[in-house]
């Protein structure tokens, strides 16, 4: 018993770091270098112009994205939940298989960018224009919620957030 209980220990004390965040992976993306599958874990990329970089499979979690400029951005695979995009701009950005989980895109625009198999589940797009993104289904949008202004594809409709 007492072998277990030790193994245990040394096995979350070994995981730990991995979840830390990495300051000189985000050092790099804030100087606009790609860093993919890089450990991003909220950075702080707010009121940056950053163009075409490369963050597919990164995880960039929590991460302050407000009110910057992302354009031709890779961020296929990335793990981008519980994120503030608030009033970003995505032009032509990647978000294939990216998990935006629970994160606030409020008044975003995400011109072309693609959203083919991207989880929105719990993610709010009130204000956000998705009017040309490309490979968003009904069916991602009906686990995401937005509002009046929310702009989306033709066909395509989004509940109220409450």
């Amino acid at each position: 018993m007492l072998k277990q209980i030790i193994a245990t220990i040394a096995l979350a004390a070994a995981a730990g770091p991995a979840f830390a965040q990495d300051a000189s992976e985000i050092a790099r993306v804030q100087s606009g270098d790609s860093c993919p599958r890089c450990n991003l874990f909220q950075a702080d990329l707010a009121y940056m112009d950053l163009s075409d970089i490369d963050v597919s499979g990164a995880r960039l979690r929590q991460s302050d994205m407000q009110l910057s400029t992302f354009d031709d951005w890779n961020l296929s695979g990335a793990n981008i939940s519980v994120a503030n995009l608030f009033g970003a701009r995505f032009n032509r950005a990647d978000f294939t298989s990216a998990s935006l989980e629970r994160a606030t895109l409020v008044g975003a625009y995400f011109g072309s960018s693609t959203f083919t198999k991207a989880n929105l589940s719990g993610a709010n797009l009130s204000g956000a224009d998705l009017s040309i993104a490309k490979g968003l289904t009904q069916q991602q949008l009906d686990t995401a919620c937005g509002d009046p202004s929310t702009r989306l594809p033709a066909g395509l409709s989004v509940r109220a957030c409450r």
